[in-house]
């Protein structure tokens, strides 16, 4: 494994995705190859990781995948780079609800025996950020907190002050970062605004990170930490030995663009080792599926935020529903189950189900044991999964004459979600492909033996 380090905070609005994102740009610039990775299932982040490095931003997220692949995921997400650096989610120690930290930044700083840089808001705090830091230090030992970034810094007194803090429990602070309205990237509902979606103001808003960064982060010390982390001898994760090509390639369709920006990078990877020819198709901008399409997967994303131009694109629509209705394989979650349904917020979507889509003002959010009903396109009945759900959405009705998931929920009730009908396998539910290879292979294997493939009719 190479030099890395995990970027934590006692808290969510710590201050956690602004120093990650502009270390790893503020190193890329001092000439280091970083890769960038995101505890959790989080999808927005690593966008900003990615135009931080230009390297693909990768979810480290033990609940999803099972401990025994983050290291070797995060083995191959930062093969042939100097440096690694990893955000963290939510507190130090917060985790998977009803568990001791499962799936916790420090559950994965462990398994990458790397050690930890803590990011701390320092508005409303003086002396008691002592007690602070030897409190989060001394509650698990076994996870190295090796330096402070203070955030949020109202003066040089302040800072003075803060740095004496530090200095009575034996840590040594490698950033000062003042307070700065241009620090921040810009969120909504569901968080930071996509980095595909911003476009230039998000290289923009990463340049100003960075520059912050470079010039109030000791970048000599925060490497030094990461020098600290043990050598480890972890096979990197591999896709072509994890499922079967198929032969013929068949053409799968991944939707892109602004809409729909919420996938894992090992989905294309899993995708291209089993036989498919990926291909990008933007709701947004295309009015036709690629020629010879025989699958297509619609992820999550914010349809929501582009309703009026998604409903806009009728032909595009109208090629995704004859697809459906051929019986090719159709694989959406969440934003992708939103665009398949009759409408959404009162404009016409696909129409490939019998429902309806509207905005709530209830987050749903968590972790979810599902298990598959029946046979589909992607699992076989009884075939589980760990999940996650993130949206302020709802669809009437929530499930199909056959629904793609089943689980129990907080109250302990039988939930059956989603649609599984002829060829489609549509959820709110977010899934880890590294999780389950053997799905993304089935898919494939799917699009290959489809008798109906897609002809443009330009």
């Amino acid at each position: 494994m190479v030099n890395r380090l995990v970027v934590a905070a006692p808290a969510s609005g710590s201050g956690k995705t602004t120093v990650a994102t502009g270390l790893m740009a503020a190193l890329r610039r001092a000439g280091s190859r970083v890769a960038p990775f995101k505890v959790g299932p989080d999808y927005i982040d690593p966008g900003y990781h990615g135009v931080a490095t230009g390297l693909p931003g990768r979810n480290l997220d033990p609940v999803m995948v099972g401990e025994q692949k983050v290291a070797s995921l995060f083995a191959h997400g930062s093969r042939g780079t100097d440096i690694a650096v990893v955000e963290g989610v939510m507190g130090l120690f917060d985790g998977r609800i009803g568990t001791e930290g499962l799936g916790s930044t420090a559950h994965v700083a462990k398994l990458l025996a790397a050690p930890v840089l803590f990011v701390v808001d320092a508005r409303g705090q003086s002396r008691s950020l002592a007690a602070l830091l030897h409190g989060f230090r001394g509650y698990d030992p076994t996870v190295r907190i090796g330096g402070v970034i203070l955030n949020q810094v109202g003066s040089e007194r302040h800072e003075q002050v803060l740095r004496d803090a530090c200095a009575e429990v034996g840590l040594e602070v490698m950033g000062v970062l003042p307070r700065d309205p241009a620090f921040s990237l810009p969120s909504r509902h569901l968080g930071l605004v996509t980095a595909v979606e911003h476009g230039p103001e998000a290289l923009a808003a990463v340049d100003a990170i960075a520059d912050a960064v470079a010039k109030h982060v000791d970048l000599d010390a925060v490497r030094r930490l990461a020098a600290v982390a043990p050598a480890m001898a972890v096979p990197a994760w591999n896709a072509t030995a994890e499922v079967e090509a198929v032969s013929g390639e068949p053409v799968v369709a991944i939707a892109g663009g602004a809409a729909f920006t919420f996938g894992y990078a090992e989905h294309v990877e899993l995708l291209r080792a089993a036989g498919a020819d990926v291909v990008i198709v933007d709701p947004l901008r295309d009015a036709e599926l690629p020629e010879g399409t025989s699958g297509l997967v619609l992820p999550g994303g914010f349809p929501e935020q582009h309703a009026e131009a998604l409903s806009h694109n009728a032909s595009l629509r109208a090629a995704i529903a004859a697809l459906a209705r051929s019986g090719a394989p159709v694989h959406a979650e969440c934003g992708g189950l939103l665009y398949l349904a009759r409408s959404l917020d009162g404009v016409p979507m696909c129409g490939v189900l019998d429902a309806e889509g509207s905005m709530s003002p209830r987050l749903t959010l968590g972790y979810r044991d599902a298990v598959a009903p029946s046979d589909s396109v992607l699992s076989r009945a009884g075939e589980r999964v760990t999940g996650h759900e993130f949206h302020r959405t709802v669809l009437t009705p929530a499930q199909g004459s056959q629904s793609a998931w089943q689980w129990r929920g907080n109250d302990r009730k039988p939930v059956a979600e989603g649609f599984a009908v002829g060829g489609v396998h549509a959820s709110y539910l977010h899934t880890h492909p590294a999780a389950i290879p053997e799905s993304v292979a089935r898919f494939v294997r799917a699009c290959a033996s489809a008798e109906v493939t897609y002809e443009a009719t330009r």
